[in-house]
């Protein structure tokens, strides 16, 4: 599948274009069609256009004491793009709009450099977007995909087994050792500073059953409510199931961990977690199943019951 890739528009003199010529040229071909008012792309026939929009902001996000440059940009625009994982939708390209400190003007070419790791890690290309003055690093990142069947969260029905992608904890244990003074594990921080938009594990997942999903972005228990309210049914989770990060040794910490942006998925069918390991390299784990208890979400260790561990609220502090 082709998609029409306009031509650059030449840009005016000024300071904002000057970086925003620097800033193409360090995407050199991941760039299209930028310089015009707005991004024109074409969605394939029968598909349906999937858009998002997320904020990463100094010292709400992230702390540039914990991450060099280029994480930073590469982390906030993969945040983003965890939410067409979430739909099961390709990825048409994404617009983002730069918040810059006069004291890091030297730094844009690692920011750039960031945010073309990462849409070259799901294989889109940047739309264009804005750049401007600020006291504080932010990057604001518009994603567009396209989908036939997007997943979405109201489409979990009681009975659908829940899996989750990947291995829990490590970026919930890479901010509790920098804020308790510490170095987290070289794991736990990649996890943090490198994750990964799942999206070529959605698109198999869609096609092989899953109908419902949400990316964990607030922590697993709070995202499945989230899930469980979404759907009107209620979930049932044993968190004793959850693979751990390496390092990770609490399940009920691993269920709290923020910014995770691997996948929950609801699905009416048996979900082949053996060939999705074999295709992904990491697991695919049954955690419980979708109930009649509408909104209500009950989580287990084993057979003992516990109360909801906390996720992350961006207005709780």
């Amino acid at each position: 599948m082709t998609h029409h890739a306009p031509r650059a528009t030449s840009l005016g003199p000024g300071a904002e274009f000057d970086l925003i010529r620097e800033m193409l040229a360090r995407w050199d071909h991941r760039a299209v069609g930028v310089g015009d008012d707005a991004a024109i792309l074409d969605v394939p026939r029968g598909d349906r256009l999937v858009a998002s929009v997320d904020s990463a902001l100094e010292g709400q996000h992230f702390n540039r004491d914990w991450l060099a440059t280029r994480e930073i940009s590469y982390r906030a625009v993969t945040a983003a793009l965890s939410d067409l994982a979430a739909m099961a939708a390709h990825p048409l390209g994404i617009l983002v709009a730069v918040e810059l400190p006069q004291a890091m003007r030297d730094a844009l070419t690692d920011l750039a450099d960031g945010i073309a790791d990462a849409v070259d890690a799901v294989g889109t290309r940047i739309l264009g977007g804005n750049i401007t003055a600020s006291d504080r690093l932010g990057l604001t990142t518009t994603v567009l995909g396209s989908a036939f069947a997007p997943l979405t969260r109201s489409a979990l029905q009681p009975g659908h087994t829940l899996y989750i992608t990947g291995r829990f904890g490590g970026p919930g244990a890479a901010v509790a050792a920098w804020t308790g003074g510490r170095t987290p594990t070289p794991e736990q921080r990649e996890r943090f500073a490198r994750p990964i938009a799942r999206i070529r594990e959605a698109l198999w997942l869609a096609e092989n059953g899953a109908t419902a999903a949400i990316d964990v972005s607030d922590g697993l228990a709070a995202d499945l409510e989230h899930l469980a309210r979404a759907s009107g049914v209620g979930i049932d989770v044993d968190l004793k199931l959850l693979p751990l990060t390496g390092g990770v040794l609490d399940p009920l910490a691993a269920a709290a961990s923020g910014e995770e942006y691997e996948l929950v998925i609801g699905s009416p069918v048996p979900v082949d977690a053996r060939e999705f390991e074999r295709r992904f390299g990491i697991p695919l784990t049954g955690i419980g199943r979708a109930t009649s208890t509408n909104g209500e979400v009950h989580f287990r260790l084993g057979t003992e019951r516990v109360a909801k561990p906390e996720g992350y609220d961006h207005f709780s502090r």
